[in-house]
């Protein structure tokens, strides 16, 4: 029997069916919705809660009236990495506000290019544990351009939080 919360144990999310049934614009208007928290400074919660919605909230938990949904948000620098594994232990210690559910952890990529190896190496270990969803380097991001199609290769993120630009 495996024990532990849902999150350690469900697996990856599957995709939705090509076709989808006639009520699904219902379900959309009752999408469920998320709040990103940010591990560290300048991990970009303001950004992803722009481009995907959802809750921006900052490096704080969600309040009450806040969504209960929680993506935990990290850059794919050492410092980053280092603050995911103790925040998502906070959740299996069932230490985290009463309420909340994390989801996935969402790394964003902190320069373009290839991650070096150990870096890799770190992330493929998050992976083992936790959903992770990859947001890879956008140059119009840094100069401010939240203004077109979440980037490519983040369909399952875009799908899990209903991004639909």
């Amino acid at each position: 029997m495996r024990e532990g919360p849902e999150i350690w144990i469900r697996g990856p999310v599957a995709a939705p069916e090509a076709a989808a049934p006639p009520e699904s614009a219902h379900a959309q208007a009752t999408a469920r919705r998320f709040s990103w928290v940010g591990l560290h400074g300048g991990a970009g919660v303001s950004t992803l809660a722009a481009v995907y919605g959802g809750h921006d909230g900052g490096r704080a938990w969600p309040g009450p009236a806040g969504p209960r949904s929680v993506l935990l948000v990290a850059r794919t620098h050492a410092a980053g990495l280092d603050a995911v594994v103790p925040a998502t232990e906070v959740f299996r210690r069932q230490e985290a506000p009463q309420g909340l559910d994390l989801d996935a952890v969402v790394l964003v990529a902190d320069a373009p290019g290839r991650l070096p190896r150990p870096l890799a190496h770190r992330i493929r270990l998050i992976e083992s544990v936790i959903d992770v969803y990859r947001v890879p380097w956008v140059p119009e991001w840094r100069l401010g351009d939240l203004s077109g199609r979440p980037p490519r290769g983040t369909e399952s993120l875009a799908r899990l939080t209903g991004a639909t630009r």
